[in-house]
Formats: structure tokens, sequence, C-alpha cells
């Protein structure tokens, strides 16, 4: 499964993820989720891409009854998301042992697929989903891409700072961050750039080879225009 994000950059990100967070977009996107799921009846749960696990915490909370596992494939992340008592693994998905009866990639994660890899990415979703299974995910819009992520900006704390400038051009959202790390009376300096894709909803249908249940737009961010759809397919 193919991605221009190098785990570098991919963990990176995760150092600087706690400082990026927006708290209430984030639970108003996962009550989203959480409202679908509640509507299924299902026993196991993928979370593609699970970062540092705070979805499948409150998964849990939400659904004690379940097994739900994490992959991704940054290593910091999936530490992380250990740490917090979450079942995670630093695996590409088409490697997971097993198959699910709901599968979920939360905030973006669909974003960092270019087109080409898209095909190989729903054979791995669909090998690794049972028969009658949904594939539930969230994508950013063009508004949101052209107006809601674009920028520069700088956030930090005591020990850490990051500028962040970020631009969308033809289909590609480039996020170059730079992340200064305090070390005793010095900063040391890391440089990566992470890439997302725009995908219109037909395009994605097109490639996942499943129906269609669910196209919802979504206002994170209290714009008049969606900057997110929620999507979910299922296998049939």
């Amino acid at each position: 499964m193919a991605s221009p994000n190098s785990t570098d950059s991919l963990d990176l990100y995760a150092k600087v993820e706690d400082l990026l967070e927006n708290g209430e977009a984030i639970a108003t996107l996962y009550d989203y989720y959480y409202t679908t799921l509640a509507q299924l009846s299902f026993e196991t749960l993928l979370d593609i891409g699970c970062g540092s696990g705070a979805y499948l915490v409150t998964l849990q909370q939400h659904f004690p009854q379940i097994k739900a596992k994490g992959i991704d494939l940054s290593p910091v992340m999936a530490t992380r998301a250990r740490a917090k008592g979450v079942d995670a693994e630093a695996v590409d998905l088409c490697e997971v042992d097993g198959k699910f009866d709901v599968m979920t990639a939360v905030f973006d994660m669909m974003n960092y697929l270019p087109d080409e890899a898209l095909n190989s990415f729903f054979a791995c979703i669909r090998s690794h989903l049972n028969e009658g299974g949904y594939f539930m995910f969230d994508v950013n819009t063009l508004y949101g891409f052209e107006n809601v992520a674009v920028g520069a900006y700088i956030v930090e704390d005591a020990h850490r700072f990051v500028a962040i400038d970020s631009d969308f051009e033809e289909g590609c959202y480039r996020a170059d961050f730079t992340l200064f790390e305090k070390e005793d009376t010095c900063y040391r300096r890391t440089l990566q750039t992470i890439e997302q894709f725009y995908h219109t909803t037909e395009d994605l249908l097109k490639a996942s080879g499943m129906q269609l249940v669910a196209d919802e737009p979504l206002s994170l961010y209290g714009f008049e225009e969606a900057d997110k759809r929620f999507i979910v397919l299922q296998k049939v």
C-alpha cells in the first residue's frame, strides 16, 4: 500500500499531534462514528491509522463488548496507543492477520493516500473485511483543503515549537513541518513534509468495489460549507 509520506514524517507528526489537535472538532467527528456504529451489530473492529489511540480509547468506553484493534505505520504512534491500553501495532494494513466486522479510518487518514494507491488499499480492505462488513471513514472536502487547512502558523509549549507552512495545489495538500525540540540549553531542529490528497466520493466508491451506504457532509469548524464528508461503505 504505497504512500508518499515516510515513517519519519509520520513520526514527526506524532511528536506534535497534541499541539495541533482541536478537541471540540475531534469530539464532534468521533460522535458521527459512534452514532453510526450504535446502529450496527458487530463484534470486531480494526482502526486504520489509529494514531495515539484516542479514538480507540473512547470507542471501548462506548462499546466495551467488542474486540478492537488499531494499526498505524508510525511506530511512535503505535507505542503511544499501547501505553493507553489499546491493542495497537505498527503494521501495514495488507499484512494484518484476521478479518473484521467493521473497519474505520478516522480524521484524514484516507487523504494520505494518492490516487494511484486507492485500488490496492481497497483490495486490502476487502480482504480483511467480513462479508456484509462496513468500512467507514472521513475525507476532507475541497472547501476544507482550500479554506481550512492551508496557511502558515506556529504552535508551541515549554519544550518545543513547530512551524507549519502549507498550501494546496492541483489536488495535493503539502505541509512543511519544522520542529524545534529543547535539549538542555539548545534546540534540535527536524524538518519533514506531509502530503494529503483530495478525493471525490465518486472516485473512492469506484476504487472501493463496495456499496455506498452513507455520504454525509460535516462542518467541524463552524463554517457554512462542509469541510469533511463522512462515508460508509459495505462489502456485499
